[in-house]
């Protein structure tokens, strides 16, 4: 899809989800649904097959976030599913969170933790990202085994990687 039509979903979606007193939350859900459809071929190609009905499709959305997610995300995920925009998603939802965050006059920091943060962790991540940059810095989480340990934190095309992992690829590479 070109960058007019990813933009112009991503300000519809930011317009509906305006209207909303879970604003932050379902911004939240819908990045963590893009990450895990960018994640797992199999569920990408169900939900963008287009010889599925777009109405399976919109109900395998709500059988996956039913009741695991809020109500505006499950139905904003099945509106773009419906629509065909499924392989879309992800590259709509960065456009989204990167709509909100220039509204706010911030930049989006994507981390890459081997567990979950807590609020607290990530506040003081948040801080201490914007010290580094000299930015207002918000970040989303993705929770990814692979890092080991550590974190990996991407903010534009600037990537500052603490993880366990790169710092064994480095010790086998210096031995």
């Amino acid at each position: 899809m070109d960058d007019a039509r990813i933009e112009a979903y991503a300000k519809a979606l930011q317009a509906v989800i305006a209207v909303e007193d879970t604003l932050d939350e379902v911004e939240d859900e819908l990045f963590r649904v893009a990450r895990v459809l960018e994640g797992n071929d199999e569920l990408m190609e169900t939900l963008a097959d287009p010889h599925m009905e777009p109405a399976r499709r919109q109900q395998v959305v709500v059988d996956l976030l039913g009741g695991q997610a809020q109500p505006t995300t499950v139905n904003l995920v099945g509106l773009v599913v419906g629509n065909d925009r499924a392989r879309d998603l992800p590259a709509i939802v960065d456009a989204l969170v990167g709509l909100r965050a220039a509204s706010r006059e911030a930049a989006v920091a994507e981390v890459r933790s081997a567990i979950a943060l807590s609020d607290e962790q990530t506040s003081r991540l948040a801080a201490a990202l914007g010290t580094a940059t000299g930015k207002n810095v918000e970040v989303k989480v993705i929770v990814d085994p692979t890092v080991q340990g550590g974190l990996v934190a991407q903010i534009g095309d600037t990537v500052i990687d603490g993880s366990v992992r790169r710092r064994l690829e480095q010790l086998r590479a210096a031995l």
